[in-house]
């Protein structure tokens, strides 16, 4: 199906809520509805040719006395869900209105099986029926998803004569118009678009920086794809669709399996649902989350290393509650921020409770694999402040002198401003690996890309510009450069610089000065002293910490202004 089909079949749904919801909810408050019933339809469609043979299955178990069904019951439908109640949405088109079709409709929701009810209880969609039958639009919503100029059936829609009046909407082409749903719902509630959807672009680059530098060392086989913020799953999805085209055009068959956690038990109902939706119900299974689901404090996969890991984690909001879960600072003891380092083989990586977005970091470098001949490669988004945050010894300062001292970041790319929904604020791309390329080893890259967007024609929230192919082509072609001092490309290019490991790490040193009156030193002696000593060597603190100069390099790329 082509994108023009897939557009009006999104247009379609969106109408179903102008129509229908338009004197009943907020604008704000439609994906409540919409979402779920989007969901509930596509399944319903899907499982109508075996709805028979469920029936006759869950019957035969009943019969026997079995209690485990779940497996005979997913084989009776050939999906990875199903539902044992004898209503179907057509059937309930047909009864009555009123309470009765309430009831009737929950008896519906109640047969589905236990992955669909978990979807279906984080939208909290059973919260909306009262509502809907109180305004006496839960039938009309029915009827109208079951319009028949529109066919979210994998089978084709026939006319009278058996003629195909409409193709078969596949998984994939389903999951393509649920994604455009999310996309305008989020966009259409600004507020929150940030918090949960990152802008397609940025999570193309994103893939292409994971996956381009060893696209001719991929072999078929199986690979893993981990989001420990996965938000919707747009990262993960996207991820893995640019892994197996690159995979293809190599000539390799890979197997992909998705990981991800998120602490929204909306937008992981989404997540959920969205895979389901594509026919990925097994990897729909590796997708957990809900409120008690943080990945800070209830880790859902303490002993999974990944291949492949981004994630565009909170940064700015407080992780207190994490860590008080997790003991508070003087009981922490959780092994993925215990690390060697200083001789110390506990030393504690905890940032400051304001601000957890580098335990993100941490947790992602603790699940590389290390006996691969790829290893693992991490791309995350992160805000100005986790250049610098952090005095010497502090531990958002340890923690990039962990990772570079590990030799384990690759590159920082500084993305243009208002590129995300709900800020304007500078953000970079980190890029880690513990399989550097000969010619990266013990080098970081540093790339301004601040500068290369094309405009929106319409803000969307705060985003007002977008990277265009040919921008991502140009980071691309930047980031794959080698660094070589007479490399006439490198010149060429000074948006991008490399640098050794070792520039980034200062001492902190504490200058013990005497009282220094004027009878005790003249003001031209203090004068000779400041000239050969530096001012910052007289500052009481030095920078002293690891990535200050990380920052401030991003400073020499763009000397009119610091990043941000």
């Amino acid at each position: 199906m082509d994108q023009s089909q897939l557009k009006w079949i999104a247009d379609f749904i969106w109408n179903i809520a102008d129509d229908r919801l338009r004197d009943v909810y907020v604008r704000g408050k439609y994906r409540d509805v919409i979402l779920p019933f989007t969901v509930l339809r596509r399944l319903d469609a899907v499982l109508e040719s075996s709805k028979d043979a469920v029936l006759e299955r869950k019957k035969f178990l009943d019969q026997h006395g079995v209690v485990d069904q779940e497996g005979a019951l997913r084989m009776a439908a050939g999906q990875a869900f199903y539902n044992t109640s004898e209503f179907t949405l057509s059937r309930l088109a047909a009864s009555s209105q009123g309470q009765r079709l309430r009831d009737n409709f929950i008896d519906y929701l109640d047969g589905f099986s236990h992955n669909v009810q978990e979807i279906l209880a984080k939208f909290k969609f059973r919260d909306q029926i009262q509502t809907l039958v109180d305004a006496n639009v839960l039938g009309y919503l029915i009827e109208d998803f079951l319009n028949p100029d529109v066919n979210l059936s994998l089978q084709p829609a026939l006319d009278g004569d058996g003629r195909i009046k409409l193709p078969g909407l596949d998984n994939h082409g389903m999951g393509t118009a649920f994604e455009e749903l999310i996309r305008r719902f989020n966009e259409d509630n600004n507020e929150e678009a940030g918090e949960h959807w990152t802008p397609r672009d940025v999570v193309k680059l994103m893939a292409k920086l994971l996956f381009v530098p060893i696209a001719d060392r991929i072999e078929s086989g199986t690979y893993t794809l981990y989001d420990g913020a996965c938000g919707t799953g747009g990262m993960l999805t996207v991820a893995e669709e640019t892994l197996l085209e690159l995979a293809a055009s190599h000539g390799k068959e890979v197997s992909i399996h998705l990981f991800g956690q998120e602490i929204n038990p909306e937008t992981y109902a989404i997540c959920k649902a969205d895979l389901l939706l594509k026919g990925e119900g097994e990897e729909a299974e590796n997708i957990v989350g809900g409120a008690d689901k943080s990945t800070l404090s209830a880790d859902q996969f303490p002993a999974r290393e990944f291949d492949f890991m981004l994630s565009n984690p909170p940064y700015g909001k407080s992780w207190k509650t994490d860590l008080e879960r997790m003991g508070g600072k003087a009981g922490f003891n959780d092994p993925r921020f215990m690390v060697t380092l200083d001789g110390d083989p506990e030393y504690k990586l905890i940032t400051r409770s304001s601000d957890g977005q580098l335990m993100f970091l941490v947790n992602k470098l603790q699940k590389m694999k290390h006996n691969t001949p790829l290893g693992s490669r991490i791309a995350l988004v992160h805000n100005r402040s986790a250049l610098f945050t952090g005095d010497a010894g502090q531990s958002e300062s340890n923690i990039r002198r962990w990772a570079i001292e590990n030799d384990w970041l690759e590159a920082i790319i500084a993305l243009p401003l208002n590129i995300f929904y709900n800020t304007g604020i500078a953000t970079y791309i980190w890029v880690l690996t513990n399989r550097k390329a000969e010619h990266r080893k013990g080098k970081v890259q540093l790339i301004d890309a601040s500068q290369w967007f094309q405009p929106l024609r319409r803000n969307m929230g705060k985003k007002n510009c977008e990277l265009s192919e040919s921008d991502i082509a140009r980071i691309l072609e930047q980031y794959l450069q080698s660094p070589s001092a007479d490399d006439d490309a490198a010149k060429t290019m000074p948006e991008s610089k490399w640098f050794n490991n070792a520039d980034f790490g200062y001492w902190k040193i504490t200058v013990e000065r005497p009282l220094r009156l004027e009878s005790q030193l003249k003001r031209s002696a203090i004068e000779t002293l400041r000239f050969a000593s530096g001012d910052e060597a007289l500052r009481s603190e030095m920078y002293g910490r690891w990535g200050d100069a990380l920052y401030d390099q991003f400073a020499k790329l763009r000397p009119e202004s610091k990043p941000g």
